[in-house]
């Protein structure tokens, strides 16, 4: 994606065209981006996607092209004008790339003049919902996978370009080891890995003729064997190791349908009993988390997983909860009262606890309280600068493993935890939630809404 300032909602621009007219666009704002529940299988999510936000904010231009566009919708000479020299000037707080958050934690705040703000929200919604969608499920075929190798099969399945490469890059956060999508690869500088096609053994003369061939002319191939018959087609891989004596160097078969835990162990023993201890076996096929997690456990002799729609598409929760709220306005604290779509008001700082080691709990305070604990937000961005360059992607990836690592084992399982993992509120910020309510309610008394546990 390039910048495009067209990548927002109409309702953003006229709100942009609002705050020119009534003399407010420069007036400072705090946004804040939080996912308000967790999906039902979720015990956390993995913050992902800050980088491509933090360019597209820095390199934010209307040009010519855009301001004829939003002529023809009615917007007037004076406002495209202002337009036309428009920057992204604001502020930003955000967790790393590659922290574990929760509900109502919020991933990032905006602080900048109310229309820069607001204009960002599509981008910012678009960007970090996605990747941390997807850097989500992926930790969870990570964390089933107990060690083996889950390989990135994805793109073809992907909802579109923009998806399916920066879905690569959430996948490597989480510790998916490769992609089969060389655009990605050469993109994010991420190993690629691959294996054949059903269509070229079926176009060869035998399954036996295309093993030959392809080992021939890729040494380390990965060779797919369940076009035919499963077991035979692993025989057939024996029978080439034999004929083919020290010239013989395929890394690994592949196994894309039927039961992976009763065909990898019967390929395991031919393979062994062949004298090929050192070929490895990759499984693939409609896998997901569950139905890794089910064969790691058996011990089935599988040293790598495939794996496509699953984990491109987040089948199971394929959308987050996520919004963009104004928090505060010329230094004063804001909140929606909706049921279900509360927010909390004021800029804040989240603490992360730890016992031992291990994450004990949350604490969301506000911005310039001192609390025990780990400070998760963290300055990018000032002056629409970045503070100082984004950290390289090994680095990102290394934070993420030591960060989910740090979490309760439960927190880390597939199933729901039997208690979700505590998040507080700070006693200061819980007195502050309610006096802004109080103020945003004397017009208009209503019945308080429950929201989140107060600390003692």
């Amino acid at each position: 994606m390039t910048a495009n300032a067209l990548f927002v909602d109409l309702y953003e621009i006229a709100m942009l065209r609002a705050y020119f007219e009534l003399g407010m666009a420069e007036r400072r704002a705090t946004f804040g981006l939080f996912v308000r529940r967790l999906p039902p299988a979720r015990n956390f999510l993995l913050a992902c996607g800050l980088a491509d936000v933090l360019r597209e904010l820095h390199e934010l231009r209307f040009s010519e092209d855009d301001l004829r566009y939003l002529s023809s919708l009615g917007f007037g000479r004076e406002f495209l004008d202002w337009l036309a020299r428009f920057r992204f000037t604001g502020d930003i707080r955000a967790l790393p790339e590659g922290t574990p958050f929760f509900a109502n934690e919020p991933i990032l705040e905006v602080t900048a003049p109310i229309g820069e703000a607001q204009i960002v929200e599509t981008l910012i919604l678009n960007q970090i919902g996605l990747q941390t969608m997807l850097a989500s499920k992926a930790a969870r075929m990570v964390f089933a996978a107990r060690g083996r190798a889950i390989v990135d099969f994805g793109a073809r399945r992907a909802q579109g370009f923009d998806a399916a490469l920066k879905g690569a890059r959430a996948f490597h956060i989480a510790g998916v080891a490769a992609t089969s999508d060389l655009a990605a690869g050469r993109a994010h500088d991420i190993a690629v890995a691959g294996t054949m096609a059903h269509s070229f053994i079926e176009a060869c003369p035998s399954e036996a003729a295309a093993f030959e061939a392809y080992a021939r002319m890729f040494p380390g191939a990965t060779l797919l064997v369940d076009t035919y018959d499963t077991l035979e087609g692993v025989r057939k891989i024996v029978a080439l190791a034999q004929e083919m004596g020290a010239d013989f160097d395929v890394h690994a078969i592949r196994l894309d349908s039927g039961d992976l835990d009763a065909l990898s162990r019967q390929a395991r023993r031919i393979l062994d009993e062949g004298g090929l201890t050192r070929v490895e076996i990759v499984a693939s096929g409609g896998l997901d988390e569950t139905l890794i997690d089910r064969l790691a456990a058996s011990h089935a002799p599988i040293d790598a997983f495939g794996v496509g729609t699953e984990m491109a598409a987040s089948t199971d929760a394929p959308a987050l909860d996520i919004a963009y709220k104004l928090v505060e306005f010329a230094g004063e604290g804001r909140m929606k009262l909706s049921p279900g779509k509360r927010n909390l008001p004021g800029r804040k700082q989240i603490f992360r606890q730890f016992h031992d080691g291990v994450a004990l709990r949350d604490v969301i305070a506000r911005e310039d309280e001192r609390y025990s604990g780990v400070p998760l937000l963290e300055p990018v961005m000032r002056d629409g600068e970045l503070v100082k360059p984004h950290p390289s992607l090994p680095d990102i990836r290394e934070h993420a493993r030591a960060a989910m690592a740090a979490l309760p084992s439960d927190a880390r399982g597939l199933s729901p935890c039997a208690g979700p993992y505590p998040v507080t509120i700070s006693v200061s910020l819980a007195e502050y939630e309610r006096e802004v309510e109080a103020s945003l309610t004397r017009k208009a008394p209503r019945t308080r809404q429950p929201h989140l546990t107060r600390c003692a």
